[in-house]
């Protein structure tokens, strides 16, 4: 039997959500678009709160305010995200209220939390997952055992990237709380049009997830539950589902109201199992009287009051900040370490990252390397990874199932512990099932916790077209990749860029994702044996955002108008250096080795030393990348222009064909670019 103390912090905490709930409802019009209140969750919530300790990791969902308030979060500073005030201590004022994150020591951890539905559970499984590998490895003590809870609606378990968290988490046995909270509805569907079975039959398909039933609208059941599935996943390491039926009260949101959808039958029987006035009744029982309970109700809506008033007159942020948090500051700024070291033999780009791969694994216990195929008995599908299970143990280099959501995803969590993950798409052309995790977690995570939550990661995706690989296998998604802000993207063209590259790109605390043209690995395309360098040392890093030019044209060429300059990565360094052969003097090639950051500054230098320039891409052309760069080249370079920009790619077809004549026809190369030089120097 619980306490009285325990029940009446919960029936005040209830109160104290009922009120805010109320005045946020009175105060629409001055409320920063829309928001949801926790009214009929709150007994399950407040259960969570107050049974969590500050060593562990919580995701509350947009309707978790009273998770929030049991863990002894204040609703000022909650209000002060509601009304997207400055000093709003979770995204300053960038974000919805109730999108939390946290790192303060005396409260349980939160990572960035965003809006868009299920997409929580692969990064808050990931926590899990980084907090069973620190134990493994014995990176850290905690005070006794950390568990993770992931909160969710019933609703959004329907989700596929649900799934593939609850997979991995029982395939890999992670102390993950999962708590489903279901109203029955999933904004105007009701649970008897969207699914056949709840999150608890659900949960039974996955086996090794064990599952539990609780009555949410009950405070003491829901302690009680919540108390035995925590001390459970604490002593057992292994993950639970907790389906906690509760009554919705509130609207969806505040923009979206449940007179529009919901009967009155239905809302009566919803106010059936309203949390508060049940409470209310075992506190009653327990001897408390009608007038101390109508006081503590009278003196939150007061508390409440205060609290809106004071976050209503907090400064507005200060629009010079919007920029702020994009990245994260990255120690390396300049080159260093030694490219070039004497007596060493040329070595072939994907033994470079091998390499690099080997020496980050070797200095650092943080690190971890996972993909599909990466682990002990293949190495990688192209050998990428050859001999890194046998030399770290198949705790840091591992196979995952097909789940390219999970593979980028789960970095979130890792990032979050200190972890620092590597971690492969096998071709470039399935990246797509992981964008989604890539674009609303991981790109924004920095941005919306102001800094707190920079997700260090590194994602390796094989590019391009070689060996006929046809339709799914040849790809370009570098444009794709380049319209997502808040990611730095890298294509190095040789083995020493590689390295240097990998090696910024793991010290660097922001998301990378490094292009690998397939083609170039081993040098094999004809023409490309200059990808061969002498492999840097180890301790050699190469910044991002600084290009190089790797053919420079004569000053006499220069001198006569008889020269341009070729922008381009990649691939097209080598379909560039072959044309250039054919005009000695005339061609200056400038490498991007960065697609973000771009270095703008050298390329606008170079197109004003010449006056003409081509930009050359393996992608196709229409809305791509290197159009829209050609389009900032005009733009910048207006006045010093002598010619059109032109730009060189592949034809605009939906993919790339697999008979290897038609691959050839549709892709740039030496040729189509010799005869666009010829052009462009006689303009």
């Amino acid at each position: 039997m619980l306490s009285n103390d325990i029940l009446l912090k919960a029936y005040r905490l209830m109160m104290t959500a009922r009120a805010m709930a109320d005045i946020y409802e009175n105060n629409r019009p001055v409320c920063k678009y829309v928001h949801s209140t926790s009214r009929g969750h709150e007994a399950i919530q407040l259960a969570t709160g107050f049974l969590l300790k500050p060593y562990d990791y919580v995701s509350p969902y947009y309707r978790d305010e009273s998770l929030m308030l049991g863990m002894g979060w204040r609703p000022y500073e909650m209000m002060l995200q509601l009304l997207a005030k400055e000093e709003d201590p979770f995204t300053g004022g960038r974000a919805y209220y109730n999108h939390p994150n946290s790192r303060r020591d005396n409260l349980p951890q939160i990572i960035h939390q965003s809006s868009a539905t299920g997409m929580q559970v692969i990064p808050t499984t990931g926590v899990a997952q980084g907090i069973a590998y620190i134990e493994s490895q014995q990176l850290k003590e905690f005070p006794q055992p950390p568990v993770v809870v992931c909160s969710l609606g019933d609703g959004s378990v329907t989700e596929g990237e649900v799934s593939e968290a609850f997979q991995f988490a029982v395939l890999k046995e992670l102390p993950v709380i999962y708590l489903v909270q279901d109203n029955d509805w999933g904004i105007s569907v009701s649970s008897d049009e969207a699914r056949t079975m709840d999150a608890y039959e659900y949960a039974a398909g996955f086996k090794g997830l064990e599952r539990v039933r609780i009555d949410g609208s009950d405070f003491e059941a829901s302690y009680n539950g919540m108390q035995q599935a925590i001390d459970w996943v604490r002593k057992e390491r292994k993950p639970i589902l907790v389906h906690a039926k509760v009554p919705l009260l509130g609207h969806h949101t505040s923009g979206v109201r449940k007179e529009w959808y919901r009967t009155e039958e239905d809302l009566a029987k919803h106010y059936k199992d309203d949390p508060g006035p049940k409470l209310r009744v075992v506190l009653l029982s327990r001897g408390l009287s009608e007038a101390e309970l109508d006081k503590i109700e009278e003196e939150e809506k007061a508390f409440i009051q205060r609290e809106f008033e004071m976050a209503m007159a907090a400064p507005d942020p200060d629009p010079a900040t919007v920029s702020d948090h994009v990245f994260a500051p990255t120690p390396v700024t300049e080159e260093k370490g030694n490219r070039s070291p004497a007596g060493k033999e040329r070595t072939v780009m994907v033994d470079a990252a091998l390499h690099a791969v080997e020496e980050i694994l070797r200095k650092y216990p943080e690190a971890l390397f996972f993909g599909q195929d990466v682990g002990r008995r293949l190495g990688g599908v192209f050998r990428e990874a050859a001999t890194l299970a046998d030399k770290f143990g198949d705790a840091r280099v591992f196979n995952t199932a097909i789940q390219e959501a999970y593979i980028i995803g789960s970095t979130v969590g890792l990032s979050a512990l200190g972890l620092k993950s590597i971690v492969e798409v096998q071709f470039a052309d399935y990246i797509y099932p992981g964008l989604n995790q890539l674009v609303t977690e991981i790109s924004k995570s920095c941005y919306l916790s102001c800094g707190k939550f920079p997700v260090n990661m590194i994602v390796r995706v094989p590019i391009g077209a070689y060996g006929g690989g046809g339709p799914y296998h040849s790809g370009s998604v570098e444009s794709t990749l380049a319209t997502i802000k808040g990611i730095k993207i890298a294509y190095p063209s040789n083995a020493a860029d590689m390295k240097g590259l990998m090696k910024a790109a793991f010290l660097d605390p922001n998301p990378v994702v490094m292009l690998e043209h397939k083609g170039l690995y081993w040098s094999k395309v004809p023409g490309t044996d200059e990808a061969r360098t002498v492999e840097p040392d180890e301790d050699y890093v190469l910044p991002f955002g600084k290009g190089n030019v790797v053919l420079a044209a004569d000053e006499e060429q220069m001198a006569n108008g008889n020269s341009l300059c070729i922008i381009t990565y990649g691939m097209g360094v080598y379909w560039a250096k072959a044309a250039a052969r054919h005009f000695p003097g005339s061609v200056e090639i400038v490498d991007l080795r960065t697609l973000y950051p771009l270095d703008e500054a050298l390329v606008y230098e170079a197109v004003t030393r010449h006056g003409k320039c081509i930009v050359l891409t393996e992608e196709q052309l229409n809305n791509s990348f290197c159009e829209a760069l050609s389009g900032k080249i005009a733009q910048h370079c207006f006045r010093n222009l002598d010619a059109p920009v032109q730009t060189i790619g592949a034809l605009n077809l939906p993919a790339v064909p697999m008979n290897t004549g038609l691959e050839a026809a549709m892709l740039p190369n030496a040729d189509k670019v010799k005869e666009k030089i010829a052009w462009l120097l006689n303009y």
